[in-house]
């Protein structure tokens, strides 16, 4: 096989490479991708490599008219237009992959490097971790060799010669980048929002179906990460806040749709008191405007470009989505206190009930009522007397419950007596609610692991958790987690559900330490928070908190851009004094006989070192012999470089520049 390639033209050769780059360069998005687009893609890009390989000739034009047409049609089918992130996306990988199949001439390739280039960057319209990056600079490089190699002299260059110049022209351009890096004003991204696709994984959504998940996958992606200031709370009382579900039809929560105005229903009369826990979040993009906080934030959550305000039931919210990667800091107060003291008209919005559900659960209800041992309890008691039943019950925590019917709590607390957090904060919402109790449910993350090598808080996907706030006389909406009833290590950091391992996990990891699994996966969560935190999250803010430390007093984004622009300007100065000081230090005569040397070496002529004009043209003609064309049109131009020197006429700068553009337009063939 190798040796069938060594032997194939040179076109055949570079189109082959160029193929796998574009490859490389389109794997990352296929999770992304409609399954027909990344099908055809891998169709047409094989099918070229084919030709390429046979040395056949390329299709008509035709062909490549109808499958354009095909594939617009496609797109608009599927995306329901032509515009936005997605469907664009889906187009430019088409086009880049069908271009391949008209690549005639260099202004094909042309064409197909820069759109590649720019194919390369939609990558980050979906991820910016640290994984993609490295992908899209291995793809840098690929492609920076194929451009090098496409502009390189006729024969057969190997490619390791044009990777190296790729890797020096990086490394050249490396220093540029990090000044646009660190000063280039940020600016807000400009694609789009991507659809939210949580359904029957772990995490946040803006509403609760119970019962229509038979089981739920733990998803282990990061949710956030936090890092405390002093001494971080207890696991267990690590409650970030999200949507508040208070409207029940049956089978779905959904926020607060209240029959009573504004001025009736509850406000928040958030009460703190203690000291404040102080820390900083790094949140991922979660395509939804909810800043998630401890509970309970009164001050809003310091974040830079956006407006963050609370709702009454104690959700931060921002004005738009969060579709990038965010850090702000927050304060939250442990010892807290909301809603009102007294009964207002407005809680019965978090006591209504749909009618014609869970009938047996209503039952149960009216039978606590009748309980001669809770004929004079309150509301309080009431709470305690079902979590004991939860308790003792028999209940139990499951990812696997299987689909429930339309009375979803009547079975929880009668037939199958497992589920996982939704269930049962569902169940115990309906059954307080059936009691006269005002409750509701409350969605965000519970608990953390800390990273003991950075100090950072990790909360997952999998975090995710629903708990439950009823309303008692006297004490406003308090806190109950009825999960933590049922499985107590569900709040600690003991009895935490994991994800099952597939089955190449199981056979790769199954020999591993766990201690060793868990060192080397802290180690990969520190590694990609720092690019989080020093590439990711590097906003406006801290370019200008980079321009008051070097004496800015009120910086803005006008005085990054000259700051910007003295910057370049004094690069590009101390690069033309170099070049100007380079260009004085040697000879501009020895400096154009070792670029004819090099060019010479190039061609496979070995030459003895120090090798005056006329001894390099006379070891080419042993060499190549004299009836090369190439070769004696060289050795003319090595004697009149001699002559230039110690010649009569020695000594005119206007023959020796002569002599350089002569050089350009010399070929010497191997």
């Amino acid at each position: 096989m190798l040796n069938r390639l060594s032997k194939l033209p040179r076109d055949s050769r570079d189109t082959l490479f160029l193929l796998f780059v574009i490859a490389w360069v389109l794997m990352p998005q296929v999770s992304q991708l409609p399954m027909w687009c990344s099908a055809l893609a891998a169709a047409v890009l094989l099918w070229r490599g084919w030709l390429a390989f046979t040395v056949k000739p390329l299709p008509s034009r035709w062909w490549l008219l109808a499958l354009l047409i095909v594939t617009v049609a496609a797109t608009l089918f599927t995306h329901k237009t032509l515009l936005g992130r997605d469907a664009g996306v889906t187009l430019v990988v088409v086009l880049l992959a069908l271009k391949t199949l008209e690549l005639r001439a260099r202004r094909d390739a042309f064409v197909i490097f820069f759109l590649s280039f720019f194919t390369m960057l939609t990558n980050f319209f979906f991820s910016q971790s640290l994984l993609t990056a490295a992908a899209m600079l291995v793809a840098l490089l690929g492609l920076l060799t194929a451009l090098v190699n496409a502009h390189m002299p006729v024969g057969k260059p190997p490619l390791l010669q044009a990777a190296k110049t790729a890797g020096w022209m990086a490394l050249l351009g490396a220093p540029i980048m990090a000044v646009l890096f660190v000063l280039f004003p940020r600016v807000a991204p400009l694609w789009g929002i991507p659809s939210d696709g949580m359904a029957g994984r772990s995490g946040l959504s803006a509403t609760m179906q119970v019962g229509t998940i038979a089981s739920l996958a733990l998803d282990d992606s990061i949710a956030m990460r936090i890092r405390f200031e002093g001494a971080p709370p207890r696991q267990s009382d690590l409650y970030f806040r999200g949507p508040v579900l208070s409207t029940f039809d049956g089978r779905d929560w959904r926020t607060l749709r209240s029959s009573f105005p504004p001025r009736l229903q509850p406000t928040a009369n958030l009460q703190v008191q203690g000291a404040p826990i102080r820390y900083t979040v790094t949140l991922e993009p979660n395509h939804r405007p909810w800043l998630l906080v401890l509970d309970a934030s009164p001050a809003k959550p310091v974040l830079p470009g956006f407006d963050a305000t609370m709702t009454s039931e104690l959700q931060w919210q921002t004005e738009r989505p969060i579709s990038d990667l965010v850090r702000y800091s927050a304060q939250s107060y442990p010892n807290f206190s909301h809603g009102p003291a007294k009964t207002e008209v407005g809680l019965q919005d978090y006591v209504n009930l749909p009618p014609g559900f869970n009938p047996r659960t209503l039952a149960l209800a009216a039978e606590l009522r009748r309980d001669p041992a809770l004929a004079t309890a309150d509301h309080g008691q009431l709470v305690q007397a079902v979590l004991q039943r939860l308790r003792s019950g028999g209940y139990t925590y499951t990812l696997e419950p299987g689909v429930f019917g339309q009375h979803t709590a009547d079975e929880f607390w009668f037939d199958r007596k497992e589920g996982f957090c939704e269930h049962i904060a569902s169940s115990f919402v309906i059954l307080m609610r059936a009691l006269d109790i005002p409750a509701r449910i409350v969605t965000g993350y519970q608990g953390g692991d800390r990273n003991t090598v950075d100090g950072f808080w990790t909360v997952r996907q999998s975090d995710a958790h629903a708990w439950t706030e009823v309303w008692l006389a006297g004490r406003g909406w308090v806190r109950v987690d009825p999960t933590s009833a049922v499985a107590p290590g569900r709040t600690g950091s003991l009895q935490r559900l994991q994800a099952p391992r597939g089955a190449i996990a199981s056979a790769l990891l199954g020999s591993v330490s766990p201690a060793f699994a868990l060192n080397l996966r802290a180690m990969w969560d520190a590694v990609n928070n720092g690019w989080n935190q020093w590439v990711l999250n590097y906003t406006q803010g801290k370019q200008l908190d980079l321009l008051k430390n070097i004496g800015f007093e009120s910086p803005s984004w006008e005085d990054l851009g000259l700051v910007l622009i003295g910057v370049v300007v004094v690069a590009s100065l101390c690069a033309a004094a170099w070049t100007l000081w380079e260009r004085h230090r040697q000879d501009p005569w020895l400096r154009l006989l070792d670029r004819a040397a090099r060019k010479l070496q190039k061609a496979g002529v070995a030459l003895a070192p120090h090798s005056p004009p006329r001894r390099m043209a006379e070891q080419m003609l042993e060499q190549l012999g004299r009836n090369n064309p190439q070769a004696m049109a060289l050795h003319d131009w090595l004697l009149r470089l001699e002559a230039q020197r110690y010649g009569a006429s020695g000594g005119k700068h206007a023959t020796l520049v002569k002599l350089q553009r002569e050089l350009k337009q010399l070929t010497l063939s191997p």
